[in-house]
């Protein structure tokens, strides 16, 4: 938890720091986690992360009188783990499955699954869409179990992923209303 550096840009990506539970974001936070020899970002955009399954519900369940279901936010998200030593960066591609969303059943699942694995060039901002990427559908499990235990001792596991959920759905319903306002000056006539 060195240090964290803020900068604006256009695109809504957001990164968060491990083991820190609140942050005032604006655009473009890009943050970095320092453990030994590693250096573990995450980033998320909050672009399109409602299911449509939730919107849909809520527009075919609601009673008049009830009241309408939280929206929540399930972004994707892509952890960046960079050794000092290498030249190359693992980058591990995690999404939220829609059935295990909210899941109270088992305890022991994962509510987040890596759905990538690839190794990108260190410090480059572009990823080459040449390195080879494996899809974790076809992947070994002995070996995705390995992959989630590395992420986990690091810190980005199941209270991890549940925070990251309510730091996303903040950061969404704040955008939402600010998109609200704006549109609203925008087609307001004067």
């Amino acid at each position: 938890m060195e240090e964290m550096v803020i900068g604006h840009s256009g695109v809504p990506v957001f990164a968060v720091l491990l083991g820190v539970s609140s942050f005032e974001a604006d655009w473009g936070v890009c943050a970095d986690v320092k453990d030994k020899l590693l250096r573990i970002t995450v980033t998320f955009n909050i672009n399109n992360s409602i299911p449509p399954s939730a919107e849909e519900e809520t527009q075919e369940e609601q009673k008049p009188d009830e009241q309408e279901p939280e929206l929540t936010s399930t972004p994707n998200f892509v952890v960046e783990v960079i050794k000092d030593d290498t030249k190359q960066t693992l980058v591990l591609d995690c999404h939220y499955p829609e059935d295990e969303v909210g899941d109270e059943g088992e305890e022991e699942s994962d509510i987040f699954t890596i759905r990538e694995v690839s190794f990108q060039p260190t410090g480059e901002s572009d990823w080459k869409d040449t390195n080879y990427t494996l899809n974790t559908d076809s992947l070994d499990w002995a070996l995705y179990d390995h992959l989630m235990d590395f992420l986990a001792d690091r810190g980005v596991d199941n209270t991890f992923a549940d925070e990251l959920i309510e730091l996303s759905t903040a950061l969404e319903h704040q955008e939402y209303i600010k998109f609200l306002e704006d549109l609203k000056s925008f087609v307001k006539c004067q």
